[in-house]
């Protein structure tokens, strides 16, 4: 396997035959990365951390240390990242605590910008994008295909839908409904369906449309949530899409914003 001479790799560390650990990576103990997994140079990664095949990651990023949350005690947490992912110069990604299931993950295909911070117990899925500075609190879960623009936060306990997208310099204290389109102009509401990105990834016009029409009355018929939904399901032709919007402002525990 090619490593550079001036990493440091612990002898515990399992490494896939053709990963690339490149100049002056630290690579600690209960560390294992998959096949084809490139370290380009000056990467920190304690373990127990398990990173799947084809990902690569830039320099300056640290990855699976102990969480910032003042409650955690050094109990035994990891960190879980798939495959082909792209982890961009100095993000930083903690590992899980007792109080949120041990487990810090992030799915496949997902691509964290420069300066993003993942926090304990997060759960990023597939496809996901966070821009550039984008902060992420602990016990965040962000969903499928996603997209987070820069310097967004995230308050703890949140959720962010599937194929949501979320406009620059917002502040998320609720959850995100999924396939909506939210931005913080003039303060953060939402401003109908993530169209563009749906039409982009193959969704059907009718469900583009019936979600719109849902966004409509959930955000500018001056209905109350309960009031919206019933609403929804009297006027809105069913489909998928929409039953998961309902099924997703009916789990949630934070609210969602509107």
């Amino acid at each position: 396997m090619p490593i550079h001479p001036t990493a440091i790799v612990d002898p515990r560390a399992q490494i896939a035959e053709s990963a690339e650990i490149g100049p002056y990576c630290i690579i600690g103990a209960e560390v294992e990365i998959g096949a084809r997994t490139r370290l380009m140079a000056h990467l920190y990664i304690e373990g127990p951390t398990t990173i799947g095949e084809d990902n690569i990651f830039f320099p300056f990023a640290s990855i699976g240390v102990a969480s910032q949350d003042l409650k955690y005690k050094g109990e035994r947490a990891e960190t879980r990242i798939g495959h082909r992912n792209r982890i961009r110069e100095f993000v930083t990604i903690h590992r899980g605590t007792q109080g949120g299931g041990l487990v810090t993950s992030i799915g496949s295909d997902t691509l964290i910008m420069t300066y993003s911070h993942v926090a304990h117990d997060c759960r990023i899925g597939d496809h996901v994008i966070l821009g550039n500075s984008v902060g992420l609190a602990g016990h965040v879960t962000v969903e499928d295909w996603a997209d987070v623009a820069p310097f967004t936060g995230v308050h703890q306990f949140c959720r962010i839908g599937r194929h949501a997208f979320i406009g620059p310099y917002s502040v998320i204290k609720q959850d995100i409904l999924p396939f909506s389109l939210t931005s913080n102009k003039p303060e953060v509401n939402v401003f109908g369906a993530n169209s563009i990105g749906l039409e982009r990834r193959g969704f059907a016009k009718p469900s583009i449309e019936s979600l719109q029409t849902a966004f409509r009355l959930l955000t500018r018929s001056n209905l109350n949530t309960s009031q919206a939904i019933e609403r929804i399901r009297a006027e809105v032709p069913p489909c998928a899409e929409v039953d998961e919007l309902l099924a997703f402002i009916h789990a949630s525990e934070r609210g969602v914003v509107k």
